[in-house]
């Protein structure tokens, strides 16, 4: 990334840490960093950098997600298509999981890690261009799953959050910020927003300590399910 990149990032973020110091308890500590998540050397210093100083981390949210290319098939993906995607999805998420478990969680033998997943990875989409976007959150199905196990012993639970269509800039990016495609794949209904998956991240995290939600699937009601749109959800209503 170019340096003028990373200002712009930086920036952003500059501007998120005022917007929400502006609305919090004077009292809580707001910090940020930017991260490379599919660089382990960066990962491990910014969670080192964090708990230096916020303190000990009680809560991990993997949120890392990233789809390229759609809809072209995975045979026309490029290959640095392929690797970035693999980087951020798979590699983004074991780093920052191994991290926090080996700087911060298993020193005390608790916390929680929540993994925002995707509906994706249990049901193969019915659009072309998810060979990989799909192959990735299965991965991190199944790799939420094992974690869960491994860390028997402890007081660390392990949840899955799963959305369904979400009307962020990820879907805007996944078709190359093609705004006629992004507007024809939400047509006829109204999809989630992102306070939608904040609120069911923070009602599996509030559940106590002895409760886990392991899985939470949040889809837009007119998602029937993942093949299956009710595009005239909005006029019923």
């Amino acid at each position: 990334m170019s340096l003028q990149g990373k200002n712009v990032l930086l920036d952003k973020l500059k501007q998120l840490k005022e917007k929400l110091a502006a609305r919090s308890d004077s009292k809580i500590k707001i910090g940020y960093q930017l991260v490379d998540v599919g660089d382990f050397e960066s990962v491990e210093k910014a969670v080192m950098g964090a708990i230096d100083q916020l303190g000990n981390v009680d809560v991990l949210i993997n949120n890392a997600g990233l789809a390229l290319g759609a809809p072209s098939p995975f045979n026309d993906l490029t290959h640095a298509q392929i690797m970035t995607m693999n980087n951020t999805n798979i590699n983004g998420y074991m780093y920052m999981t191994y991290a926090v478990l080996n700087k911060a969680m298993l020193r005390k033998k608790a916390g929680t890690i929540l993994n925002v997943t995707s509906i994706t990875g249990l049901e193969v989409p019915p659009f072309p261009g998810e060979a990989v976007y799909h192959a990735n959150k299965a991965c991190q199905e199944a790799f939420t799953n094992a974690i869960r196990n491994e860390l028997k012993g402890t007081d660390i639970r392990v949840l899955a959050l799963r959305p369904g269509c979400v009307a962020t800039n990820f879907h805007s990016q996944r078709v190359g910020h093609n705004k006629e495609m992004y507007d024809s794949f939400f047509e006829g209904f109204e999809p989630l927003v992102a306070p939608d998956i904040a609120r069911a991240a923070v009602f599996m995290l509030e559940q106590p300590l002895n409760v886990s939600i392991k899985a939470l699937d949040v889809v837009p009601s007119a998602q029937r399910s993942i093949t299956v749109f009710d595009r005239k959800w909005n006029e019923r209503r």
